[in-house]
């Protein structure tokens, strides 16, 4: 039954039209180049989904992100070629230019060469990254252990606007290691969350990511967060982030006009639990970057 008193966040999402958005939301399902077996190409659709089972009142702040114009630009087809990371590219440039927010919804985490490739553009020179995620993502190859090294190698991205928080212990190797360290990347880890505010970190990040004036790319990989919080990441361990850990961070990035793009990756949301729980966290992301950018404005 629905109540006209308490809208849901999917109405708020809308079809795309010819206006220009505040905020913009784009589906790449990819999948088949994961390292493990993953069926991450049913999460866009399954974030989109959750996102009914909220409001878009934030009650601490004591705005409402509805307030903001949130246009639905649809999903890339067939991504995981490199004709598909093409139209990933093409299409986070065409969210990027028409929205000041463009958020993308994977899919493994190899979509984040790809649309952060389409919204850096020419300006890849003074662009960063930040990146939230247990892994380095420096692998060889293409996957979604690549995305990082990627960047760097292949766009051009300097290392040293790379941030990379929540970088977990006994889930990244001495050579990956000593690779971040050769490309100059700034290495908040997990243990070094303890004692901080969420909001001083983000702060950090987006001062050296974001020295040189280009736009910021934030990769919300979700296996940075505890295990028992998102039982639908497969490479998430104990003892990772918790998930109002993850919530200040999303509200936190929103604040920051250079942050241009971000993106959600490594959930299988067919793996998730019956509660649908990781699906759900990914979804209040969207409503807390959201209401992060209001709070800004």
């Amino acid at each position: 039954m629905e109540d006209l008193l308490w809208p849901r966040a999917s109405a708020w999402l809308e079809p795309v039209g010819d206006a220009n958005y505040d905020l913009g939301l784009m589906g790449i399902p990819a999948h088949l180049t994961s390292i493990s077996a993953t069926n991450a190409h049913t999460t866009p659709a399954a974030i989109r989904a959750a996102l009914q089972r909220y409001s878009t009142y934030n009650w601490s702040t004591e705005t409402d992100v509805a307030a903001l114009s949130f246009a639905d630009f649809g999903d890339v087809t067939d991504p995981d070629s490199e004709a598909g990371e093409a139209r990933t590219s093409q299409l986070a440039s065409e969210v990027s230019a028409r929205s000041g927010l463009a958020i993308g919804l994977g899919g493994d985490n190899s979509v984040t060469f790809a649309m952060a490739r389409g919204v850096f553009g020419s300006k890849v020179e003074t662009a960063g990254l930040i990146t939230l995620d247990a892994h380095h993502d420096l692998r060889d190859g293409v996957s979604n252990g690549s995305p990082v090294r990627r960047l760097v190698d292949e766009l051009g991205l300097d290392g040293r606007r790379i941030v990379q928080i929540g970088i977990a212990d006994f889930s990244n190797s001495p050579a990956y290691a000593a690779r971040a360290k050769e490309f100059g990347i700034f290495v908040i880890p997990r243990s070094a969350l303890r004692d901080r505010s969420m909001a001083d970190v983000m702060a950090e990040a987006v001062s050296i990511a974001g020295a040189a004036g280009g736009p910021v790319h934030v990769d919300f990989d979700v296996d940075v967060c505890d295990r028992s919080v998102v039982p639908a990441c497969p490479a998430a361990a104990p003892g990772g982030i918790s998930a109002d850990e993850f919530r200040q961070l999303a509200f936190e990035a929103g604040r920051y006009s250079q942050v241009r793009s971000v993106d959600f990756t490594e959930i299988d949301a067919s793996i998730d639990s019956a509660d649908g729980r990781t699906v759900r966290l990914a979804a209040l992301g969207i409503l807390e970057l959201a209401a992060g950018r209001l709070s800004a404005s």
